[in-house]
C-alpha cells in the first residue's frame, strides 16, 4: 500500500512536470512566442483558477480550510523574512523597500500557478493552498504595499487593494457559501467547473513558457551586490523554509497528508508577482527576478524529493 501511495506522488509530480516541459517545447519550436505567457497566465490568473477556487472552497470541508497546515506556514514565512531582513539590513545596510522584496522572494510563495496544482494532484484536495493563497493576498500583500507605497496610497488604500485580485475574491466568496452551507443548482456550477478545469493545464503551459521566455530576456540592470541578496533569497525559500514548515508541523503532531501538504507548500518557488512588484515600484528588480527563476529550477527536484520521501 505504501509503495502504490509512494508511485502516486511521483506520477503525479510527473504529470505536472511533463505538461511545464510541453510549455517550454512549444515556445522552443515557435508554437506559442515567450510573450503569449502573459496572455496564458491572465487566462489562468483572471478567469480559470478564481473559477477552480470558487469552486473548490465553496464545497470544502472548512476543517481542511482551517487546518494547522496553515500555522507551519505562517511560522516558516516569518522566520525566513526576519531572517533575510536581519541579515540584509545588519550586513548590507539595504533601503526599506529593498529588504521587503528581498523579504518577500525569501518566503513570498507560488501558491496559486504552482500550488493550486499541486494541491490538486499531488494531494487530491485543491482547498489545501487556499489558506495559503488567503494569507498572503489579504495579509502579507497589503502590509508590504504599506512599505513599498512610501505614502503614495493611505494605509487604507493599500489593506483593500488584494481585494482587487480575482482569487482573493472568488475564494472569500466560496468560504461565504461554505459558512453559510449553501449549495449552487448544478446548472450554476457546471460552466464554473469547466473554467475551473482548465487552471492546471493553462497556468503549467504558461509556467514552462515562462521558462523559456526568461532564458531569452535580456539582463536586468546590475544591482551592486545584489549576488548576494539573491544568494540568502535562495537559501531561505529552497531550504529553510520547507525545513522550517517540516519542523513545526512535527512539533504539531501532524502527520500524513498534512505533514506532506505543509512541507510541500514550504517548498513552492518564490511567486512571479514578487517580480511585478519590483518592476511596479522600481526596486530590487534583479534580486526578484533571480530569486524567482532560481527558486523555481530548484523547487522542482526538492518537491519531487520530499514527495518520495514524505509521501
Amino acid at each position: 500500500m505504501e509503495g502504490n501511495r509512494l508511485s502516486g506522488v511521483v506520477a503525479a509530480f510527473a504529470a505536472l512536470v511533463s505538461v511545464a516541459v510541453l510549455g517550454y517545447v512549444i515556445g522552443v519550436i515557435g508554437v506559442l512566442r515567450a510573450t503569449d505567457e502573459l496572455v496564458l497566465s491572465r487566462l489562468a490568473f483572471f478567469v480559470a483558477t478564481p473559477a477552480l477556487m470558487f469552486a473548490t472552497v465553496s464545497r470544502a470541508d472548512l476543517g481542511a480550510l482551517l487546518s494547522p497546515v496553515l500555522l507551519t506556514q505562517v511560522v516558516a514565512v516569518a522566520f525566513t523574512a526576519l531572517v533575510f531582513v536581519l541579515v540584509a539590513k545588519l550586513a548590507w545596510r539595504r533601503t526599506a523597500r529593498q529588504l521587503t522584496i528581498g523579504a518577500l522572494a525569501s518566503s513570498y510563495v507560488n501558491a496559486g500557478n504552482l500550488g493550486v496544482p499541486i494541491s490538486l494532484y499531488v494531494l487530491g484536495d485543491a482547498a489545501l493552498v487556499a489558506p495559503i493563497l488567503l494569507f498572503q493576498l489579504l495579509v502579507l500583500t497589503p502590509l508590504s504595499f504599506l512599505v513599498l507605497d512610501k505614502g503614495s496610497r493611505s494605509p487604507r488604500a493599500a489593506l483593500l487593494l488584494p481585494l482587487r485580485n480575482p482569487l482573493t475574491v472568488a475564494s472569500l466568496l466560496g468560504l461565504a457559501l461554505a459558512l453559510a452551507g449553501v449549495a449552487l443548482p448544478v446548472t450554476v456550477m457546471r460552466p464554473i467547473d469547466l473554467l475551473g478545469g482548465a487552471a492546471v493545464p493553462v497556468a503549467l503551459l504558461a509556467y514552462g513558457l515562462s521558462l523559456y521566455g526568461s532564458r531569452r530576456a535580456a539582463p536586468a540592470p546590475e544591482e551592486d551586490g545584489v549576488g548576494r541578496d539573491i544568494a540568502l533569497a535562495v537559501a531561505l525559500k529552497a531550504f529553510a523554509q520547507p525545513a522550517v514548515a517540516y519542523a513545526t508541523a512535527r512539533l504539531l503532531g501532524l502527520e500524513g497528508t498534512h505533514l506532506l501538504a505543509a512541507t510541500l507548500f514550504a517548498a513552492l518557488p518564490t511567486a512571479q508577482n514578487i517580480y511585478v512588484y519590483a518592476v511596479t515600484y522600481d526596486t530590487g528588480r534583479r534580486l526578484a527576478r533571480g530569486a524567482v527563476l532560481v527558486t523555481t529550477g530548484l523547487s522542482i527536484p526538492i518537491m519531487a524529493t520530499l514527495g518520495a520521501v514524505l509521501g
